[in-house]
């Protein structure tokens, strides 16, 4: 193989190294540091910039006795914040948290905090199934389901655990920190294990492009 031959290959591949880390570099750090997301308050409910795209949900919300608290971003390093905004109804003890997926869609999320540790989760959208022993952390989803049987299916879900006490915009961002430092760590490496062995290939072929470089 002449030399030209066998720099193409080497090129390519850096290339397709370079996309890779490009897209799953963060996914690897989210992995390895899930604590490393940092969730901000960003508007009270007086002050809440909701998308038009939300006001549905939001009516609906509404229609079942929530209460808006405000909205709050969730940034990954190296990721754009993600702004979601909350609802709660402290008469059934449940936090509501809508937002836009990355293709503008709509998607929400029941969340009730446990005492003294865990979480009850239940999303409208696609999201792992994940029961933990001692009912300490329950997560799933029913897709495409409407607030008002979404709701009813979170209700379901947290018999037999003692809800914890603040409902408040305060207590819903310290929800969120909470998930990250603990329960949540394996349901985010879970979702991003890919995203490491994506990061860990690209890597190689870093690597092996210098090494094999040099050998020559």
């Amino acid at each position: 193989m002449n030399v030209l031959a066998q720099l193409g290959i080497v090129v390519t591949g850096l290339v397709f190294a370079v996309v890779l880390l490009a897209l799953n570099f963060w996914r690897a750090i989210l992995f390895l540091f899930p604590h490393s997301v940092r969730v901000e308050p960003e508007a009270p409910a007086d002050q809440m910039d909701l998308p038009l795209e939300l006001a549905e949900t939001a009516t609906q919300l509404a229609n079942l006795g929530f209460v808006p608290l405000g909205s709050h971003e969730e940034r990954p390093r190296l990721q754009r914040a993600t702004r979601s905004y909350d609802w709660a109804h402290p008469g059934e003890r449940v936090f509501a948290t809508a937002y836009q997926a990355a293709d503008g869609s709509p998607r929400l999320y029941f969340l009730t905090p446990l005492a003294p540790e865990g979480f009850v989760i239940t999303a409208g959208y696609r999201r792992p199934a994940l029961d933990l022993p001692g009912g300490v952390y329950r997560s799933g989803s029913l897709e495409d389901a409407p607030p008002e049987r979404l709701l009813r299916a979170h209700l379901r879900r947290m018999e037999g655990v003692t809800p914890a006490g603040d409902f408040s915009w305060e207590g819903r961002v310290e929800a969120g920190r909470s998930w990250y430092r603990g329960l949540g760590r394996k349901e985010i490496r879970r979702q991003n294990l890919q995203g490491l062995l994506w990061t860990v290939m690209a890597l190689a072929i870093v690597a092996s492009a210098f090494l094999g470089g040099r050998a020559t």
